[in-house]
C-alpha cells in the first residue's frame, strides 16, 4: 500500500490545485483589466442571467455561489453599487429577497462575455483535446454532484415532526 506522499492521488491532486489556483487568479485579474470586474462578479452576473427572469432568491443563489448569506449580501450589495444587480423583497414573503440582473448588468456581462472566452480558451481549453474535454467535463460533473448531494447531507434539518418552532 503505497503512502499519499508517493500516490498516485496525491500526483494528481496538487497539479490539479495548483492550477485551479493559477487559472482562478489569472481569469480574475484578466476581468478585473479588461471588463472591471471580478471573477466573482462576473460568476454572480452569470448565474443571475440564466434564471428565469434574471432573479434568484438570494438564498439560491447563495447556494449556487458556494457562499455563506453574508458573504452574498456584501456581493451583491458591490453589483447594488454598480446598477448591476437589484434586491427586491419578494411579494409572497417578506423575509425573502430575491437578486435580479439589470439591464445594465446584463449589458456588462455581454460586454466582458467574449473577451472572457477568448481567455478562458487561451488559457485552459485550446491544449486540450476532445477526449480530455469529454474526460473532464465527467470527471468534473461528477465531483461536482458529490459535492453537492454532500452539502444537501450536511444541511440542518428543520425541526423533528411534532415539534414547534421558537415564535417570537
Amino acid at each position: 500500500m503505497s503512502t499519499w506522499h508517493s500516490s498516485l492521488q496525491r500526483r494528481a491532486w496538487r497539479p490539479y490545485i495548483e492550477a485551479s489556483l493559477l487559472l482562478e487568479t489569472r481569469l480574475d485579474e484578466d476581468l478585473r483589466t479588461a471588463a472591471g470586474m471580478s471573477l466573482v462578479d462576473y460568476h454572480v452576473l452569470l448565474v443571475l442571467s440564466e434564471s428565469p427572469a434574471h432573479r434568484l432568491r438570494m438564498g439560491e443563489l447563495a447556494a449556487r455561489m458556494v457562499f455563506s448569506p453574508s458573504r452574498l449580501t456584501y456581493q451583491v450589495k458591490v453589483l447594488e453599487r454598480r446598477g448591476w444587480v437589484l434586491r427586491h423583497p419578494s411579494p409572497d414573503d417578506r423575509r425573502v429577497s430575491h437578486a435580479v440582473l439589470t439591464a445594465t448588468g446584463l449589458e456588462a456581462l455581454r460586454e466582458a462575455d467574449r473577451h472572457h472566452i477568448a481567455t478562458v480558451q487561451r488559457l485552459f481549453t485550446d491544449d486540450l483535446d476532445e477526449d480530455e474535454l469529454h474526460v473532464l467535463a465527467r470527471v468534473f460533473t461528477r465531483v461536482r454532484c458529490r459535492l453537492q448531494d454532500r452539502r444537501a447531507a450536511d444541511e440542518p434539518a428543520g425541526p423533528p415532526t411534532g415539534e414547534q418552532g421558537g415564535g417570537r
